[in-house]
């Protein structure tokens, strides 16, 4: 008996393993990306006779410009498909990159999040999620961390005692979120680093 597009999704959903095998360097924290989801997916393509299609569409909500992603999974057998969307806003400026980079950038964020909500991956420690934030509120900023906002302070002539102070941060009780929120104000700052 052949299965149709919902149950192929379903059981790509259950077996299918995307891990987190990068890591944010200034945030300390592990992600994936699209490209890693669509590696995960290539057996399954094959396996279940599906394959994904991804689009972008440029949309404007209010006075802002949005990338909307469509991760559309298709159904070789009976041309049955199903989607998921997602959107991510362009930067209105960011630092070293032009304007084909900013929008990149968005849709390769909005096409992550797209082939997140198809494929039922979890992202709930990635760094701008709720989750991730509530756990890393009370979590000790790792070494990798501190070095870096000591590495940037010194290239920079900083005295990092007083950027501690400054930022109202006992330095013996640094957080994860607190440290994540220290290195990008240092990398706004200083520039990528």
């Amino acid at each position: 008996m052949s299965q149709n597009v919902f149950q192929k999704l379903s059981l790509i959903q259950q077996e299918m393993k995307a891990p987190k095998n990068l890591k944010n360097s200034f945030g300390g924290y592990m992600y994936r990306n699209a490209e890693g989801i669509l590696e995960a997916l290539k057996p399954f393509e094959s396996k279940y006779n599906v394959m994904v299609i991804l689009s972008d569409e440029i949309v404007n909500i209010g006075e802002r410009y949005y990338i909307k992603a469509t991760a559309q999974l298709f159904d070789c057998e009976t041309g049955e498909k199903l989607k998921a969307e997602a959107y991510a806003r362009e930067a209105s400026d960011k630092k070293g990159m032009d304007d084909s980079q900013i929008t990149g950038t968005a849709s390769s964020y909005a096409r992550k999040y797209a082939l997140n909500g198809l494929f039922l991956l979890d992202d709930t420690k990635d760094a701008d999620t709720d989750e991730y934030q509530s756990q890393t509120r009370t979590e000790k900023a790792s070494q990798s961390q501190i070095k870096t906002i000591e590495s940037i302070c010194k290239k920079h002539h900083v005295d990092v005692d007083v950027l501690y102070s400054y930022n109202n941060i006992d330095k013996a009780k640094l957080t994860a979120t607190q440290a994540g929120q220290l290195l990008a104000s240092l990398k706004r700052k200083y520039g990528d680093e």
